[in-house]
């Protein structure tokens, strides 16, 4: 199983920076004893790996050399590589980066490197759902700033909302799970519409118009995005009072 988390974006919502945003330090661990920052992005790992990933390909821009070095300094329980995306040409061009590496394996998980969720396991419902196409749902009180989705009870997808002011549900889409082979369609489309949808959720539109099924599991219960100067202090409030806070960590 893959993970793909594309961390190419600039962060100008956050900037100006001295690191890539995918390294804030939100939280902290325990290493031999000694307490250290921990850097946002290794949520996102800890929990793909949590499920079962045994790859991850970050997707990241020429300039971001420090989340090599971040992640090379310790071990994880799977292999992690990259890949470039060259220019800024959003979400879905950085996505589909990956999507080569995705061709021989079962299934992809897709989160956001600047976010910090739970519960830990939140991928799980989704993946046992069997469905080709899932998406990760998390309640938010301002639903505007993301995807929201407006599903039906038995969960299927009727459309999604991108940044929306007049959002109809608080329900967002926090991260994706996915065969490789809805994963390789998703990109054929993509190409077909001239590769003009920037977002996610305009291309999950047209995917579902196109007469494809796209299923949501609303396994979330806190979405914090740190790629925001609020979100970030959310999140380090959060994580400082939260006993999930400090993770011990052998390595």
């Amino acid at each position: 199983m893959l993970g793909i988390i594309p961390a190419a974006g600039a962060g100008q919502r956050i900037q100006p920076l001295g690191c890539s945003k995918e390294l804030l330090p939100v939280g902290s661990r325990v290493i031999e004893g000694v307490e250290r920052p921990k850097a946002v992005a290794e949520y996102l790992v800890e929990r793909m790996i949590a499920s079962g990933v045994e790859q991850i390909c970050f997707v990241i821009s020429a300039e971001k050399t420090d989340i090599v070095r971040y992640f090379a300094e310790r071990e994880y329980a799977a292999q992690i590589f990259y890949a470039v995306q060259p220019e800024p040409l959003g979400l879905c061009d950085a996505v589909f980066r990956a999507e080569p590496f995705a061709r021989h394996g079962d299934r992809v998980l897709i989160g956001l490197p600047d976010t910090v969720w739970f519960p830990e396991n939140a991928f799980s419902p989704a993946l046992e759902s069997g469905s080709d196409l899932d998406l990760v749902l998390f309640p938010v009180t301002n639903p505007a700033a993301f995807d929201s989705v407006i599903a039906d009870d038995s969960g299927r997808v009727e459309r999604v909302e991108v940044k929306s002011r007049d959002a109809a549900s608080c329900w967002i889409w926090g991260a994706l799970t996915m065969t490789s082979r809805a994963l390789h369609h998703l990109k054929l489309l993509w190409e077909a519409r001239h590769r003009q949808d920037e977002y996610l959720g305009h291309l999950l539109n047209a995917y579902i118009a196109a007469g494809n099924q796209v299923t949501a599991t609303r396994s979330g219960e806190l979405y914090m995005d740190v790629g925001t100067l609020e979100g970030y202090r959310v999140a380090q409030d959060f994580l400082r009072r939260s006993p999930v806070a400090t993770v011990r960590d052998a390595a």
